[in-house]
């Protein structure tokens, strides 16, 4: 559905709306200060049904955690990430004991530790201190054919710092999991993957097969490979060598987007501008191209929040359902890769996917809209995303919020019941909805909510040496680094 000159102009005019959110920064920088705004109280049973997707799907005999659940799954090394996180966070809410928060961590640290690894094709986890992108839910081993990761590997090893550095007690259980998680950690040999990149050798790719070697793209211009880097440059063994952020940054002059207070690094889906924030404080510090643009990457994925936002109340592709309360648009699952005829035209649709602004880089839109885009970005502007998260469950209700809280995502336009979607459910009047919570997306609304609260996760990891080493390496300086 192309766009037209009139929708072209909607979407410049929504534009706009981001330079009236004057309250946005103020309102953003508070956080844990007390000077934020206080969440409803539906915000206590969002956490709450959240933070129970990790601690009961998990496999408690080795700390596995499904990629997705009700449908059967394979487990998601990033949800392991996400739950190894989650855990202490369970603690400091009340909902569960230190003590079982402390013996979950080490079941799953001391399983992964464990696991055979090698370059062969079957029988192993992974290779290299990097781990496979799924992994068998009993077994720990590599899932079908899928990738050595180098950015999941990236989301549970930050995963596994966080636990680090909270269990920080003279309990003996404690020291062992600060043990293993750095030793996990160190084990990935991030100057192995460089090999990949034969131009300058600084380049980190994404992944890696024992059949077909490295993938040939690279992590580079900007998407939520900030991590990937700033893990890799901060490793106490195997680091990626001196130079390799300028090889991320170099392709930025092609992610620019908007003008003035519009200005920002764009990237379609909502959740990459999520991902390396709930786990890297960047207000307030600058690396060099951020020193030039004048403002954060905390300041940048304000603004692309807000650019969501204004890009579904334009609704270009003429979706139903985008408005000013309900919007969010980032990777998760839709009704199916197929075409389906829709107000005189052809649609085409998705499954698993990311979404966003078609004028963005790796921009999609579908109607498929998903309730972690604006949950997640809570600290960045939560004028916009507590009105959200209220308009999406007073709309959509027990359809779309159930034991997990939100399922994945749901598409107001998808009505059509006499078309057999892939997964999930349609009703002619209210559209799509998805089975599933996805652990990828559960894991955001939980960090990112107890950051907007009480700087959770941020506070425990501006100690980690790691990132610490990873950030002054990569040029940041400034702030709470000074």
């Amino acid at each position: 559905m192309a766009l037209t000159m009139a929708r072209r102009a909607a979407l410049r005019a929504a534009g706009n709306l981001v330079c009236a959110a004057t309250a946005g920064p103020a309102l953003a920088q508070a956080i844990g200060t007390g000077a934020a705004p206080a969440l409803p109280a539906l915000f206590d049973d969002i956490e709450h049904r959240t933070f129970r997707f990790f601690w009961e799907r998990a496999n408690p005999a080795n700390g596995m955690v499904p990629d997705r659940w009700p449908t059967p799954s394979f487990a998601s090394i990033a949800a392991i990430g996400f739950a190894l996180t989650a855990y202490p966070l369970g603690v400091e809410r009340g909902w569960i004991s230190r003590a079982d928060a402390r013996q979950r961590t080490l079941v799953t640290l001391r399983f992964l530790g464990g696991l055979p690894t090698g370059a062969g094709n079957r029988g192993t986890a992974g290779y290299r201190g990097f781990f496979y992108h799924f992994l068998d839910m009993h077994t720990g081993l590599r899932y079908r054919d899928c990738e050595l990761s180098t950015v999941d590997t990236t989301m549970l090893h930050l995963g596994a710092l966080f636990s680090a550095g909270w269990f920080d007690g003279n309990h003996p259980e404690e020291a062992e999991i600060r043990r293993l998680a750095v030793d996990l950690v160190d084990r990935a040999e991030w100057d192995w993957f460089q090999r990949a990149d034969t131009k300058t050798g600084l380049a980190i790719s994404m992944g890696w097969h024992p059949e077909s070697g490295f993938i040939e793209r690279v992590w580079d211009g900007y998407n939520e490979g900030k991590m990937v880097y700033i893990l890799a440059l901060g490793s106490g063994r195997h680091p990626a060598r001196d130079g390799s952020w300028n090889a991320w940054t170099a392709p930025y002059d092609r992610f620019w987007r908007g003008e003035g207070s519009r200005r920002h690094l764009a990237f379609a889906a909502l959740c990459m501008h999520q991902y390396s924030e709930m786990w890297i404080d960047f207000r307030g510090i600058y690396d060099a191209p951020m020193r030039a643009a004048g403002f954060d990457y905390f300041e940048n994925s304000r603004r692309e929040t807000y650019a969501n936002r204004a890009y579904c109340i334009a609704n270009p592709m003429g979706w139903d359902g985008y408005g000013d309360t309900i919007w969010g648009l980032c990777a998760c699952d839709g009704p199916g890769n197929f075409a389906a005829p829709r107000q005189g035209r052809t649609a085409h649709f998705r499954g698993y996917s990311a979404r966003g602004p078609v004028d963005e880089p790796d921009g999609f839109d579908d109607g498929t809209l998903a309730p972690t885009a604006a949950l997640s970005s809570m600290p960045f502007a939560p004028e916009i995303c507590i009105p959200a998260a209220l308009a999406l469950h007073r709309r959509y209700g027990a359809r779309l919020y159930g034991e997990y809280g939100f399922r994945d995502s749901f598409n107001p336009s998808f009505r059509d019941t006499s078309v057999r979607v892939d997964t999930g459910s349609v009703d002619a009047y209210s559209g799509w909805v998805a089975t599933d919570w996805l652990g990828l997306d559960q894991g955001p609304i939980l960090g990112m909510l107890a950051n907007y609260r009480t700087e959770a996760v941020w506070r425990v990891m501006r100690r980690s040496a790691h990132v610490r080493r990873g950030l002054v390496r990569a040029g940041f300086t400034g702030g709470w680094l000074g």
